[in-house]
């Protein structure tokens, strides 16, 4: 097994640029004008290839992800090459494999990762060959309203290349059989190398395992961050966890960190539930029995302090918000498909004086949250090695999004 694993890895790459990408005319792969990447001058590489959306599971079967060799062009000014060694599945991929989020294909998917600097491209000062970084999948420009205000999950230029598959610095750095390849939300991490902008980089100082380090890129920063920044809880209130895959697990890790005197975990999977009772959870209760609300409401004297949903689902939201005392605060970090509505009763709202919060990459600054974050877990205050369940080579990837939306792995981790 090793040994196949080894014969698939590509070469490792050493010297200048020159020795990396060959460079002989001067248009970009994607058709652009910008003469500092010039066409062809680009590295080869394998990755997964989405060419079409939707596509129905079982996907060992139907194959959405195709294993392919791409052109990757150089990076351009402020953007790194990084090698990339483990990626998560997310559903936020699986949602645009299924449809629930339209993106422009052919795409590159992944967005949880971590990895090696191999280059930095012009201008890219404080990163140097060698350095350990974690991928963040908002690209921000720091300059934007919501990048001023400390926000750069809301950042305007980076959500709007990430709306048409480029890089924040505008265009595509990957190509197939002559064609652009879209990039999907600024990372692209089901590869063996991708292009990214500095600003999507987290330079990773601790020496914890890749597969570990990926899971701040995304589940983490996005779970610990909804109960810490977004909820903002406190010692000694009480919280419930709606949803629990990597994202809701990491909630549940946030809640009790920051001294959650009751952590309730909800759910429709048994083996789920336990896994959180193993994580910490104090109660328990499974989602599709008949009365659970009112079930939670009396064990909590009237509902917790914080619902937090984190499935993605308008029942789940429903349920979050149901579950939550006269004063709380709801907050959703799942991404439920565009085209689905909550109905709520004003009245309720304000009569209540409740609160409905959204949290997006959990409301965090990355820069700022994940050495945070992963001080907690070197101390021992968030386990998130034990949300990682499974793990393959990039050839058992449509196997491990089966797992992902049949509820079996918590996180699959693509290992390269």
């Amino acid at each position: 097994m090793a040994a196949r694993a080894a014969a698939r890895m590509p070469p490792a790459y050493a010297g200048d640029r020159e020795t990396i990408f060959d460079r002989p005319r001067h248009l970009r792969p994607d058709g652009g004008n910008d003469t500092s990447l010039p066409r062809n001058a680009f590295m080869k590489c394998r990755a997964a290839v989405l060419h079409a959306s939707p596509v129905s599971a079982p996907y060992a079967q139907s194959r959405p992800l195709s294993i392919e060799e791409i052109e990757l062009a150089p990076p351009g000014p402020g953007e790194v090459l990084v090698r990339v060694r483990a990626a998560g599945l997310c559903h936020s991929d699986l949602s645009v494999i299924d449809g629930n989020r339209p993106r422009p294909v052919p795409m590159v998917l992944g967005h949880e990762a971590a990895g090696e600097v191999v280059e930095p491209g012009p201008g890219v000062q404080d990163l140097k060959k060698g350095d350990r970084v974690i991928m963040v999948f908002v690209p921000s420009c720091g300059h934007c309203s919501p990048c001023s205000e400390g926000r750069p999950a809301l950042c305007e230029p980076g959500n709007a290349a990430n709306g048409i598959g480029e890089l924040i610095g505008g265009g595509r750095r990957l190509s197939a059989h002559g064609k652009p390849v879209h990039h999907h939300v600024g990372v692209s991490a089901f590869a063996e190398y991708a292009v990214i902008s500095r600003h999507s980089l987290v330079k990773l100082e601790a020496d914890i395992p890749h597969e570990i380090a990926a899971l701040f890129g995304c589940a983490v920063l996005t779970g610990v961050g909804a109960a810490v920044n977004t909820a903002k809880v406190r010692a000694g209130e009480t919280v419930a966890v709606v949803g629990l895959g990597g994202v809701g697990l990491s909630a549940l890790l946030g809640a009790a960190a920051c001294g959650a005197s009751r952590v309730i975990a909800v759910d429709l999977s048994e083996e789920k539930l336990a896994i959180a009772r193993d994580l910490g959870a104090t109660d328990t209760f499974n989602a599709g029995d008949p009365g659970v609300i009112e079930a939670i409401r009396a064990a909590t004297k009237g509902g917790v302090d914080h619902g937090l949903e984190m499935a993605g689902s308008v029942k789940a939201l429903d349920l979050a918000y149901q579950i939550t005392r006269r004063g709380g605060t709801t907050t959703t970090a799942g991404l439920a498909n565009p085209a689905h509505t909550l109905s709520l009763a004003p009245v309720r709202l304000v009569g209540e004086e409740r609160t409905l919060k959204g949290s997006y990459v959990g409301s965090c600054i990355p820069m700022r949250d994940i050495p945070r974050f992963v001080d907690l877990y070197q101390r021992g205050k968030l386990p998130v090695d034990r949300l990682m369940t499974s793990q393959s080579g990039l050839d058992g990837i449509n196997e491990g999004f089966d797992a992902l939306n049949e509820g079996r792995t918590i996180r699959h981790i693509i290992m390269m």
